[in-house]
């Protein structure tokens, strides 16, 4: 049986956390809010986790699962090289709305699906998700939905699609951006975007010093 918890009410907010932190470090599922739409998230290093969350969502290996970080050095960790776009995109946009590609360290033993040596990594800007994330350490997290139905923007929509596959529901109110993040791809000769979200490929462009076109080459 699942649990919701109010994080608006002090005394649910961290009675929550803990909850979702034990059930994280368990080996469960929870679903938690972002800034950008609520995630459901797994330890980024539990195989057997990670592929309950994939089954959740009815969603393939093709489709791996991004991983989301409570601070900006975790990712020394986590990347073969923090390639220097990164280090500038992380500066301007991070805690927010931009995931970026990056290759993943070879000596990494978890598996977020069929994922070809690489990683997609984000540091949310919500306060509930960075207190979770800094506990657990990094979490494998995807959007709060079936696959193919559109993103949960409240935790009552994540509730109506996950149901009980979910044990512990942090509800965080609506999520601010509505909308899935940038996703900006670091693993080839030039920086490229993938998916434009709140984040404009003119704003990293600006960053970059480079034309919002060759970004969408």
């Amino acid at each position: 049986m699942s649990k919701l918890f109010e994080c608006g009410d002090p005394a649910q907010r961290q009675t929550g956390i803990d909850a979702a932190v034990r059930a994280a470090k368990d080996g469960r599922l929870v679903v938690l809010p972002t800034d950008t739409v609520y995630g459901i998230g797994a330890d980024a290093f539990d195989s057997d986790a990670v592929a309950a969350l994939l089954a959740a969502k009815g969603r393939g290996r093709d489709m791996p699962v991004p991983v989301l970080v409570g601070s900006w050095h975790t990712i020394e960790g986590l990347v073969y090289t923090v390639p220097q776009a990164a280090r500038e995109l992380i500066r301007a946009f991070w805690p927010g709305a931009l995931s970026l590609v990056v290759r993943q360290a070879p000596s990494l033993q978890w598996d977020l699906g069929d994922a070809d040596g690489t990683v997609m990594l984000r540091m949310p800007l919500h306060p509930v998700a960075i207190e979770v994330l800094r506990a657990v350490g990094p979490m494998a997290v995807s959007s709060a939905n079936i696959s193919g139905h559109p993103p949960a923007v409240t935790v009552n929509e994540a509730r109506e699609q996950l149901g009980d596959q979910v044990q512990v529901y942090l509800d965080g109110g609506p999520a601010e951006q509505r909308a899935a993040s940038t996703i900006v791809d670091l693993t080839g000769p030039s920086p490229r975007i993938l998916r434009e979200g709140p984040i404009s490929a003119a704003d990293i462009a600006t960053v970059l010093g480079v034309s919002a076109e060759s970004l969408q080459d």
